[in-house]
C-alpha cells in the first residue's frame, strides 16, 4: 500500500515517495504481481512516458534522487531491455522487437554494450563491457523469439 501511489497511479521508488525507478519494471518478471494488474500496467506506461530519453529507460530521474549521483546520467540500457520485456507481456511484441533492435545498434563492433548510453552525444558510458546489460539483452532476445512467451509463464507461476 506504501509503495504505490494512487496520485500518481503507479508504483514508486520507495514508500510514501512520488518518484519511478525502473527497477519497478521488474515487478511482473518476478512475479511480484501479474501485467494484467491495473496498477503494473500503468507503472509501466508512466515509465515509459516519464523515465525515457530518445526511447531508452533511464534508471531514474537523478535530479530528484536522494543518492548523490550528479544530475544527468546517461539512459540504463538493461532497464530498456526490462521495458521491452513488459511490452512483450503487455502483448506490444512489435514495440518492444523495435527497441530491442534500437539497444542492439549501440553495441561496438564487437557487439558488446556498457552499463549506459549517452543520447546526446551517442557515446556508451558507465561499466564496460557490462554483464548486466548483456544477460538482459539475451533474456529480452529470448522473450521475442520464444511462441511461449517465458517471461509471462516465470511471473505466473511465481504469483501462483
Amino acid at each position: 500500500k506504501k509503495g504505490y501511489s494512487a496520485k500518481r497511479g503507479a508504483f514508486v521508488q520507495s514508500y510514501r515517495s512520488r518518484e519511478l525507478d525502473a527497477s519497478l519494471l521488474l515487478i511482473p518478471m518476478t512475479g511480484f504481481l501479474p501485467c494484467s494488474d491495473p496498477r503494473v500496467k500503468s507503472t509501466i506506461e508512466a515509465i515509459q512516458r516519464e523515465l525515457t530519453h530518445d526511447g531508452f529507460v533511464m534508471r531514474y530521474r537523478t535530479r530528484k534522487s536522494l543518492d548523490g549521483l550528479p544530475p544527468g546520467e546517461g539512459v540504463f540500457l538493461a532497464c530498456s531491455c526490462w521495458l521491452a520485456d513488459c511490452l512483450i507481456m503487455l502483448g506490444r511484441r512489435d514495440e518492444a522487437r523495435e527497441l530491442f533492435e534500437r539497444i542492439c545498434k549501440l553495441a561496438n563492433d564487437l557487439g558488446l554494450l556498457a552499463e549506459e548510453y549517452d543520447p546526446r552525444t551517442g557515446r556508451q558510458l558507465g561499466n564496460f563491457p557490462q554483464a548486466f546489460t548483456h544477460v538482459a539483452l539475451v533474456n529480452t532476445a529470448m522473450n521475442l523469439s520464444a511462441e511461449q512467451k517465458p517471461v509471462e509463464q516465470r511471473a505466473e507461476k511465481k504469483a501462483a
